[in-house]
Formats: C-alpha cells, structure tokens, sequence
C-alpha cells in the first residue's frame, strides 16, 4: 500500500505501517535524502534475501545499513577509526556512507562479503522516524537492478510492484545524487564513489583521503 506522507494523517498511518512491516520481515519503500530505499531489518536473513530477490541483485552485492542515529554505529563494531568517527562527525546525517569492519558477534548475513559493512545515516525525516524505532536496516536503491533509480514512491511501485508492503511516498528526491562512498578498512581512507560529497570537502576533514582507482 501506498501512503502519502505529505498529508499529516497518511504520514503517521504510513509509518507505523512501515514500522510493523520491518518488524515482521516484510519490505518497505522509503525515501531518503538521496533516492527512494528499498528496505529490510537488516537481522532478519529472510528478509535481506526478500529484497535483493526483489531488485534481482544477488548475494555478491550486500545491500548497505542505514542507521537512526549517530549512536548505534557504536553498537555495530568492536573499534571506529578516527578518521570514521571525524567524518561522521561532518557529514551525518548526511549524503556519506562509510565502509567499515563491523563486530563479529552481529547476527546477520546481508551477502557473501562478510567482515564489512557499508552505513549511512540518511538526512530525511521520514527514513529517520522509521529507522529510530526498526533498528539498522538494509537498504537498497529500490528499483530492479539495471532500471533507472525511483525518485518517487510511485516509481519505485511501477518496478517492484507487490514484493513490497508499504510505500512511503513524500515526493520527488529534491537532490538524486548518490551518496560518496569512503572505504575505512585499510590504512589509508579510501573513495570508492564520488557522490553528493565532494573529494575536496572530505579533504577538509581528512587530508590524506585518496580517490579510488
């Protein structure tokens, strides 16, 4: 079902759907800052594997991990990098994802990379409601793997139709650049896609950051 948040009532109807629907393992559309998510609790396997078979993504591509807040990225992983932790200090919520090695307790299986996680603290009320009360949550461009992203809610429907059970629609993406992509795993800061960010405002904040090759 589809449910317009620009409408008070639908708003608050629309999330608390979007909400049970994490929690019982179904999948949601969502915006963000960036384009429309295509989401899941990232702790239920059933329901990652729902929406990678939803985008006709396989398990070689894990989906990122948005985040509610700033703190339960501590929960996430044994040690944050300096560097992490100054850039999400600049840029959370924000148009940034960060690659980093989570804790090895977590009970989740997002794909066949294990170790890493990609995670974002998106800059949208909406995702930020949802994601304060499901948890972390796998989240993927919703559009089939190989269409255009969904800048709309009604888009994102067009293309994956009833695999999902609430759609969040709050308008046209007002900004649908993706998110950069900043590696943290190895010795040296790494971008793997420039984005919404650019190189020279991470430098501003980390000055030895490399671009990727």
């Amino acid at each position: 079902m589809l449910y317009d948040c620009r409408s008070p009532a639908d708003r608050d109807r629309g999330i608390a759907a979007a909400i049970e629907a994490v929690k019982n393992g179904e999948l949601v559309v969502l915006p963000t800052d960036t384009v429309y998510g295509i989401g899941a609790d990232a702790f239920t396997p059933y329901a990652v594997k729902a929406l990678l078979d939803a985008k006709g993504r396989g398990r070689q591509m894990p989906p990122p991990v948005l985040i509610g807040s700033r703190q339960t990225l501590d929960g996430l992983v044994l040690s944050l990098p300096r560097e992490a932790r100054d850039l999400v200090e600049a840029f959370w919520p924000g148009a940034l994802t960060i690659v980093i090695e989570h804790s090895p307790s977590l009970q989740w299986d997002l794909g066949d990379k294990t170790g890493t996680v990609a995670v974002r603290m998106p800059l949208h009320p909406v995702a930020l409601e949802v994601l304060r009360e499901t948890g972390p949550m796998a989240v993927s461009s919703a559009n089939k793997t190989g269409q255009p992203s969904a800048l709309t809610a009604e888009e994102a429907r067009d293309q994956l139709g009833y695999s999902v059970r609430a759609y969040l629609e709050a308008g046209p993406c007002p900004d649908p650049v993706p998110s950069t992509i900043v590696d943290l795993t190895g010795e040296v800061p790494q971008v793997l896609r420039l984005g919404a960010i650019p190189l020279e405002k991470l430098r501003d904040v980390v000055p030895d950051i490399v671009e990727g090759v």
